[in-house]
């Protein structure tokens, strides 16, 4: 007995020091334990910043989702007069409460009236119920339906909208269910569109329940900083829908329309198609990208603007400049011809561009070395990316002229053997309506943050690529080209004059290795003698005609004349130069500047 004694006196020892060092020395370790085991931490998503135009069209936004819930228990009575469930009366009860909440919550009313059936206290009927639904679905007073008040029942991923839908789609981007950014501003701008996540703290039994008396904590989310965009919301969707519908006539396989200040490089639409509805990203079957941004392709005739404005800032060449264009043109292991058969012509340098005659060209790149013309096209903003930072982004392709083939040499000339984005080919006319200098294309106008404070986004920096002079000589051999005599009459806009060059290139197929139907484009300005809006339009594979100034030419005038007027930007009222676009043959073999079938110059 005195051995057991001591034996249970030794155990009460022991739990009386663990008592001792528990309830004393480690008090308020052990508390801070068990609050951790007890407690449950629920993030707060932050609402997204909307996405708006720069005429303040809201393109994207965040809303709020409420868990809307049942106690089957109660919508039994409803209409009924009666406190309490009655098998006389539940199933009428029930059967008008899920008549009236279907319509509000989109959902088949014989099966919300099976939901409705029973005895469960706590039953989730909606989870992303608008806030405006939620207050009709309570105008109804329907006994035993009510939001979900539990801590962190508040805290589901608000909803993205779009309210203009397609139309902006690819530029603007997506959000996922999860709240993750998808391409375009929305990816762009996802650190300051994001905000900051809060949190709620509260305490739980061992079976899980909210302890009401141990109170909770919150931290409030951060909503995320609204962004401007440079779009103007008007334009952006008559681009959009004049795309598709030539889209459809041509029965392309691709295409954009890009709109941008002349002056400033402000893109004011960037369409392009085919598109995507993003308030229904599961369905979508479009392309997820803006090809403006991201799809390359040879931009043909339009970039011998290019190669005429470096030959005659280089002195090599005036407007005026004969030269005699043969019917073909041997290069190697080549032979070069022009769009249509024709005999021996002759052409000054602005008949050249005006005809968008390839040997014509060539026969001016050859004043220039291959290493020139190929600092001048990298001047113009070819192959680089061209600085907004838009996700996927192209840079182009233009190898190093030292690389160049034999007969690149010439192709590179009048467009071919060389790959852009339609911002960059865009970027090339705003460079000429500029005065020759050439702006990047800006995106994003400003940001607001939750105080409203605004921060401009700054200007873009101009670089000069050729003096104004040329640029306006060369302006004005553009408006050759929307001429009677040009390549693209349909361009024209009655009132107001304008410049631009077509393009009609063989377009290069990855899927099949090689060249495969036509890249058809139309890029130009108005008014041509004080440029305010540059406009690119750009149709990939289209197989009911395909030339550039039939094609997208029409898309063109359609989209500039909305613009003009969308933007408020009258005629100038001044008269179109007379151009001179031929020369007399015995003037053209007179002349020692005359161009002709030998290589001239430095790049001879």
């Amino acid at each position: 007995m005195r051995t057991l004694l001591i034996a249970v006196a030794f155990v009460l020892s022991i739990f009386a020091a663990q008592l001792v060092r528990i309830q004393g020395f480690d008090a308020s370790a052990v508390a801070a334990e068990a609050r951790k085991q007890r407690t449950a931490t629920v993030a707060i998503p932050a609402l997204r910043g909307q996405i708006l135009s720069s005429d303040g069209v809201v393109l994207a936004a965040s809303q709020e989702r409420i868990t809307v819930v049942a106690d089957l228990t109660a919508i039994c009575t409803y209409q009924t007069k009666k406190n309490k469930c009655d098998d006389a009366s539940s199933g009428e009860a029930v059967g008008k409460a899920a008549a009236a909440l279907a319509p509000l919550l989109g959902q088949d009313e014989a099966k919300l009236r099976e939901n409705l059936t029973g005895t469960a206290r706590y039953r989730i009927l909606e989870r992303q119920a608008t806030p405006l639904t939620w207050r009709k679905i309570a105008d109804l007073r329907i006994p035993g339906i009510y939001k979900d008040q539990t801590p962190g029942a508040d805290v589901s991923v608000p909803q993205r909208t779009y309210p203009t839908g397609p139309a902006a789609a690819s530029l603007v981007g997506f959000v996922t269910n999860d709240g993750k950014a998808g391409g375009g501003v929305e990816q762009l701008m996802d650190a300051t569109l994001q905000g900051t996540v809060g949190q709620v703290e509260y305490e739980t039994s061992a079976t899980g329940e909210v302890i009401p008396a141990a109170g909770q904590t919150r931290k409030e989310a951060v909503n995320g900083t609204d962004v401007r965009l440079t779009i103007n919301s008007g334009l952006q969707w008559y681009a959009q829908n004049a795309l598709a519908q030539k889209m459809e006539q041509t029965n392309a396989l691709s295409g954009t329309v890009v709109a941008m200040n002349a002056k400033t490089g402000d893109l004011l639409a960037v369409a392009s198609y085919p598109t995507y509805d993003p308030n229904d990203i599961g369905r979508a079957n479009g392309s997820l990208t803006n090809k403006a941004f991201g799809e390359v392709f040879e931009p043909g005739s339009t970039a011998k603007l290019m190669t005429i404005a470096a030959a005659m800032q280089d002195g090599t060449v005036t407007p005026d400049t004969p030269v005699i264009v043969p019917p073909t043109l041997p290069r190697y292991d080549q032979v070069f011809n022009d769009s249509h058969a024709h005999p021996t012509e002759y052409r000054t340098v602005t008949g050249v561009l005006a005809e968008s005659s390839n040997i014509g060209t060539v026969l001016v790149s050859e004043t220039l070395t291959p290493k020139r013309l190929e600092e001048y096209f990298r001047k113009f903003g070819l192959g680089t990316k061209s600085g907004t930072g838009f996700p996927g982004e192209s840079a182009g392709l233009l190898t190093k002229s030292e690389d160049w083939s034999g007969t690149q040499r010439a192709t590179v000339a009048f467009g071919q053997g060389l790959s852009v984005t339609a911002i960059q080919a865009a970027g090339v006319f705003q460079t000429i309506a500029n005065n020759g200098v050439r702006v990047e294309p800006r995106l994003i106008e400003s940001t607001t943050d939750k105080d409203g404070t605004v921060k401009q986004t700054p200007a873009s920096k101009g670089s000069r690529v050729v003096d104004e002079k040329v640029a306006k000589q060369v302006s004005e051999m553009l408006e050759g080209v929307v001429s009677p005599n040009g390549t693209a009459p349909q361009a024209q806009i009655a009132g107001y004059r304008v410049a631009g060059k077509t393009g009609t290139a063989d377009r290069y197929d990855p899927t099949v290795g090689g060249y495969s139907g036509k890249t058809a484009s139309f890029i130009g300005y108005a008014p041509a003698d004080d440029p305010q809006i540059v406009v690119a339009v750009i149709l990939q594979r289209p197989t009911n005609g395909y030339f550039g100034g039939s094609t997208a030419g029409p898309v063109f005038h359609d989209v500039m004349t909305y613009a003009l007027q969308e933007l408020k930007i009258p005629p100038t009222g001044t008269a179109a130069p007379q151009l001179v676009l031929d020369v007399e043959p015995s003037a053209a073999e007179a002349d020692p500047t005359t161009l002709r079938n030998k290589p001239k110059g430095s790049g001879g």
